[in-house]
């Protein structure tokens, strides 16, 4: 199998293994500094090893957070082997510090992080080792290792949609395709070359041309479908799934164009407890306070910017009514990033290259800075740390009453940053926002106090590679 759930969110099982390989070559480079600068002999080395261990992990694990906040594993989809070893070096290089200050407040107990120049040595080794262990596991694994072989029942609508939202290298990252078989009297609207056309049955071709998995794509199942053949395939240990659950796990995102009412309220989650809504309002105020703690220099500079730019009595702050939870109307905080008759026209959507942007909004927008004054609307109860970005009411309206389901984003807190804040760029339109909205749907499907923290981590990649900033 290709992925593993935890906590409600799917994760790409060969990112998990060559995660699980990283963390045991960090602690080995680690462990092999410290043996020839602290031992020297195997045996005395053993027999102390859970005095290095500990310190070890820390270093590993520091490691591994900064890797996944910037996206090393990834980034090897789209910058290749060189790009991802880049992004490695620069997570080594930020991880030292946080090391460094494990071992400030754990001294006792982290003794050896004590040495900046066990960790430094410790790094370059790490990245030598890494670049090997890594190179030997794409040669043995291959591109297609992990991958299912799926054969899709059904060639209308539903499958045209999944053939054209799934077939980019990005998002088919766990399967392989090996046709849509067309149902009796279906019309087919799948490109003539992906069809199979099966003399026999559909059990018969699947042993012929064996599968792991069939995703049942049918526009309207009340013309009947083979169950006598699907179930055989499925006593063979065939894996049975609904288009939509198929379209959530491979994208992230839920199908809005084949999702109903019936589906949202028989589908497994979109509930939260109320242990869980603790968890995240913790999450929230320990999240904002840091950041506010840590932003505090930097919201001074960008205040100070904005007076030069625009002179003394120009506006720092931009506020603006949002719609938040349960459709109640709230005040949103930002650092103004455009001239202060930026809508004398009317409300109009951000745009690339948008010439209302101030010279200091254009680089505060860039790097996030002009969303830091949000903090203090986490703080107050009317936003959450993560969460679907507020929209305003105007906007809201409409959009209403031309994207179905676009009022279930509603149902939560609107947030900071957001799945949809990583995975796709700053929305510009109409279509943008429809897509948009199929992230949203899927976080609030599969909310998770681990989905928050991975979501924390990752914005420390838009911020710093902008990606998704406008």
């Amino acid at each position: 199998m290709a992925h593993v759930r935890l906590f409600r969110h799917y994760l790409h099982l060969p990112f998990l293994l060559l995660g699980l390989i990283d963390f045991l070559v960090l602690i080995f480079s680690f462990c092999f500094v410290v043996f020839f600068r602290y031992f020297g002999e195997m045996s005395f080395f053993l027999a102390n090893l859970a005095y290095a261990l500990p310190s070890a992990v820390v270093f590993a694990v520091m490691s591994l957070l900064v890797m996944t906040a910037i996206g090393v594993h990834q980034s090897r989809l789209e910058e290749g082997m060189s790009g991802m070893m880049l992004r490695t070096i620069m997570a080594l290089i930020i991880s030292l510090p946080l090391s460094g200050m494990a071992y400030v407040l754990a001294g006792e107990w982290l003794w050896y992080l004590g040495g900046s120049s066990v960790m430094t040595t410790s790094a370059v080794l790490a990245v030598l080792l890494l670049g090997i262990a890594r190179t030997i596991f794409y040669a043995l694994m291959g591109k297609d290792t992990f991958k299912r072989k799926v054969l899709v029942l059904g060639s209308g609508e539903r499958a045209r949609q999944l053939l054209d939202d799934l077939r980019t290298p990005f998002n088919r990252k766990g399967f392989t395709l090996a046709g849509f078989v067309p149902l009796p009297g279906e019309k087919s609207v799948v490109p003539e070359d992906q069809l199979l056309h099966l003399p026999y049955s559909l059990y018969q071709h699947v042993q012929s041309h064996p599968v792991s998995e069939i995703v049942v794509a049918v526009d309207d199942r009340r013309k009947g479908l083979p169950m006598e053949d699907l179930l055989e395939c499925k006593m063979e240990g065939i894996g049975i799934v609904d288009g939509v659950a198929f379209y959530e796990r491979e994208s992230r995102k839920v199908a809005l164009e084949m999702i109903t009412q019936g589906w949202l309220v028989f589908t497994d989650g979109f509930t939260v407890s109320s242990v869980s809504g603790l968890g995240k309002r913790a999450l929230d105020i320990l999240a904002s306070a840091t950041l506010l703690l840590a932003a505090l220099p930097v919201m001074a500079l960008t205040a100070l910017a904005i007076k030069i730019e625009d002179g003394l009595k120009a506006p720092i702050f931009y506020s603006q009514e949002r719609v938040g939870l349960d459709g109640r109307i709230f005040k949103v905080h930002k650092f103004r990033s455009m001239r202060t008759d930026a809508e004398k026209n009317g409300a109009m959507w951000a745009q690339k290259n948008d010439t209302r942007v101030t010279r200091v909004g254009a680089f505060i927008r860039k790097v996030r800075i002009d969303e830091l004054p949000q903090v203090f609307n986490v703080l107050n109860g009317t936003m959450a740390f993560v969460g679907p970005r507020p929209e305003r009411p105007m906007f809201v309206e409409q959009l209403t009453e031309s994207i179905p389901f676009y009022n279930e984003r509603h149902r939560v807190k609107p947030g900071i940053t957001g799945w949809a804040q990583l995975c796709f760029a700053y929305a510009e339109s109409e279509e943008d926002t429809r897509e948009k909205l199929r992230y949203d749907l899927y976080y609030i499907k599969n909310q998770s106090l681990l989905l928050d923290l991975l979501i924390i981590i990752q914005t420390v990649e838009v911020v710093l590679f902008k990606k998704g900033s406008r």
